[in-house]
């Protein structure tokens, strides 16, 4: 969403093969290559992100245009050139809500195969959760028991209810507690209110819809989301571009964002003054920029709805999720390989 982030970090040792995930969304196109390095990270030597808006109208018509497989083959071959450049070992390419609706996403399979090389899987909501929080969860803050964690997509929103493991668990990693995905985005928002979704008026009805959808998951929860043991851990474009505007960034800096707490009062504050802006004057604003403009305030009214249902007092953000997710997976299949 902010072009190409991520650096390398040479003084981590590398362990293992070069690997390659990409992370087709409703809205953008994800590549990042990476080797396994010494205590469990991982060490990117390169990545590319473009917006392709590949659910563009899909909410409307059932299918994914023709304009819009065109951007995004364009987007893959690219992808795929860096992909050959590196030489890498294993690559694993993934679309998501947009590919799950579309009628027609066998085309995009084919056409990702025939001119771009690529072997692209359309993965179900559930994974799509899955491997989102398995990306977030070295972020669980240190004195929580567990934290909430959402990914606002472009076509659907997650939300992953995850508790840290017992100490000495023979699993380590964070359980998750309850998952839901709901098939509402920035992009199909967007594209649902239209003009109005440019407005005070209009964010205020977005808000409401979503906390509504949301509602039934917060009571299957019940009383055991205590924010003094829980913490919001929030990724996706929207949550790191207003972690970006909460700190004052001139421009989008993943290094000061990733991994940033934040009070969510202060976040919601961000919020109330986006929303009074046309969409000329977001796309002024440095983290966000012309392609995200008409986006932020669906992705507000999203984030705003969330942090009315938990009303926790912090919340951290990751510029990580999906893409770290299908690393951590593919790393383990190659190591249990060995």
């Amino acid at each position: 969403m902010h072009g190409n982030r991520q650096k390398s970090r040479g003084d981590e040792r590398q362990t293992g093969p070069l690997l390659a995930v990409l992370d087709l969304g409703t809205n953008n196109c994800r590549l990042l290559i990476a080797t396994p390095a010494a205590r469990g990270g991982f060490r990117v030597v390169d990545s590319f992100s473009r917006i392709v808006r590949l659910g563009e109208g899909v909410s409307q018509s059932g299918l994914l245009s023709e304009a819009a497989l065109d951007r995004t083959i364009a987007a893959l071959k690219i992808c795929s050139e860096r992909i050959a450049k590196h030489g890498v070992a294993r690559v694993r390419a993934i679309a998501t809500q947009a590919a799950r609706l579309a009628g027609n996403a066998d085309m995009l399979v084919r056409r990702a195969h025939d001119e771009a090389g690529l072997e692209l899987t359309v993965i179900s909501a559930e994974e799509e959760a899955d491997l989102a929080a398995e990306g977030c969860a070295p972020l669980i803050g240190r004195k929580y028991r567990g934290a909430l964690v959402f990914d606002i997509g472009g076509g659907s929103t997650e939300i992953i209810w995850l508790q840290k493991s017992p100490p000495n668990s023979a699993d380590p990693a964070p359980q998750k507690k309850l998952v839901t995905s709901l098939p509402v985005g920035v992009v199909s928002l967007a594209e649902n209110y239209g003009a109005a979704a440019s407005s005070r008026i209009g964010f205020d009805r977005m808000f409401a819809d979503l906390r509504a959808q949301l509602t039934p998951f917060a009571q299957a929860m019940g009383d055991g989301f205590d924010s003094g043991k829980y913490h919001l851990l929030g990724t996706s474009g929207t949550v790191t571009t207003l972690a970006a505007i909460a700190l004052k960034l001139p421009r989008y800096n993943r290094t000061r964002v990733d991994a940033s707490w934040h009070e969510t009062a202060h976040m919601l504050k961000v919020v109330d003054r986006l929303v009074g802006l046309d969409t000329e004057a977001l796309a002024r604003i440095g983290s966000i920029g012309p392609e995200r403009a008409d986006l932020m305030l669906p992705g507000c009214a999203i984030f705003a709805a969330i942090c009315s249902l938990w009303p926790a007092p912090v919340l951290r953000v990751a510029d990580r999720g999906l893409r770290e997710g299908m690393l951590r997976r593919l790393s383990q299949s190659v190591m249990n390989e060995r």
